[in-house]
């Protein structure tokens, strides 16, 4: 079985976002898949896809924190500027974290570590409703 589908993911302000439940959501047909992938790519280049922790919601304030220090607004060597301080920090954390994950399924459910949640990671202050491409194989 092959299913594709791009979502609009709702809009969010900066910081990192669990996604699980709108991707799910999305996807009932995930519940018949035996054994097989999901895919996910977000299809922008200022907004991030992460697994990583989803018990404890200072998690997301953390990351914020680091990647905001990690990669600062303002810095004088862009020259990429005209689109606001935000945009080429978000390009560069976007291009760190990457856009696009693999998950395991098995017997109808995404296969993840017990701890581990789906992050829309929004670099831009108003980034805006974000594309994401749902794709699934597997056995049926």
């Amino acid at each position: 079985m092959w299913l594709q589908k791009t979502i609009s993911l709702k809009p969010r302000k900066r910081g990192f976002h669990l996604i699980d439940d709108e991707i799910l959501s999305a996807i009932p047909e995930l519940a018949n898949v035996k054994m097989g992938l999901l895919h996910l790519l977000l299809k922008h280049t200022s907004a991030s896809l992460t697994l990583n922790e989803n018990a404890d919601p200072t998690v997301r304030h953390d990351f914020e924190s680091h990647f905001n220090h990690f990669v600062p607004e303002d810095a004088p060597y862009y020259r990429h500027t005209y689109e606001g301080s935000d945009d080429m920090p978000a390009h560069i954390k976007s291009t760190i974290i990457g856009v696009s994950h693999s998950i395991p399924i098995t017997q109808g459910q995404l296969n993840l570590g017990t701890w581990q949640g789906i992050y829309l990671c929004e670099h831009r202050n108003h980034g805006g409703s974000r594309q994401l491409v749902i794709t699934l194989n597997g056995e049926v």
